[in-house]
């Protein structure tokens, strides 16, 4: 590739990597700090995988993923991950319509772009795996149909590492589904005296949506781009920096 061909990329990334400004300005609304994070909620954005944010609570690892939905304007699901929870309620299940005398499928949250698996360790391993599907292949079997998921997807997925009892680990082959895992630190000191101004104040900012489902595939269509043109170390700079 010559130095003429890196130029017009360059441009072209710079052009579609607008969009990340203003979703760091929106999330920073009621994320304050965490810029670790939120980076890395963007780079897994950006790259088409699903991230695993591990603290303990009140980190706001929930709030940062809501903030994120949000900004793009796509569908949003949230699962609460508790003991118990069946399979079905996260990928539905065949309901029977006594009028027309058979089965139908009811789809469950899983089918939408961004889905939240609050404290997924909560859950048993039965329902855990019920996502390694949707994560891996991007579709869903329900009963003798299979369904494929709409893009964008992408699962955000947080877990509490004090607490161990009444949990249940992710094993290692739903670890693997996840492109990251992030381990989430507290604020620093002055961080933490701004956090508390506002909760004490009760501010609570709204979040606008300022990139659409189109604009976030052609943004990770061209990082496919740039990774297949051995160009990452360049290009995670510029769309970071």
């Amino acid at each position: 590739m010559d130095n003429i061909e890196i130029g017009i990329l360059n441009d072209q990334i710079k052009q579609e990597s607008s969009f990340l400004d203003l979703i760091k300005e929106e999330v920073g609304k009621n994320i304050i700090g965490q810029k670790y994070m939120t980076d890395r909620l963007l780079l897994a954005l950006l790259c088409q995988g699903h991230i695993l944010l591990e603290g303990v609570p009140g980190l706001a690892k929930t709030l940062a993923i809501k903030s994120l939905s949000d900004a793009v304007s796509v569908g949003f699901s949230r699962i609460q991950f508790t003991p118990d929870l069946l399979p079905a309620d996260i990928i539905g299940t065949m309901i029977y319509n006594q009028g027309k005398g058979n089965f139908e499928v009811r789809k469950g949250p899983i089918f939408s772009n961004f889905i939240l698996a609050d404290e997924i360790n909560r859950a048993p391993a039965k329902v855990q795996s019920a996502l390694l599907q949707a994560m891996q292949e991007k579709v869903i079997t329900i009963g003798n149909e299979t369904f494929k998921l709409e893009e964008p997807f992408m699962v955000m997925a947080t877990q509490n590492p004090i607490e161990q009892e009444g949990t249940y680990p992710l094993p290692e082959a739903q670890v693997d589904r996840f492109m990251l895992k992030i381990k989430i630190s507290y604020p620093e000191f002055e961080e933490e005296r701004q956090i508390m101004r506002q909760n004490v104040l009760g501010i609570e900012s709204k979040i606008n949506p300022v990139v659409n489902a189109k604009q976030l595939i052609a943004a990770r269509t061209l990082v496919k781009k740039c990774i297949w043109m051995k160009k990452l170390n360049s290009i995670y700079c510029i769309w970071f920096l």
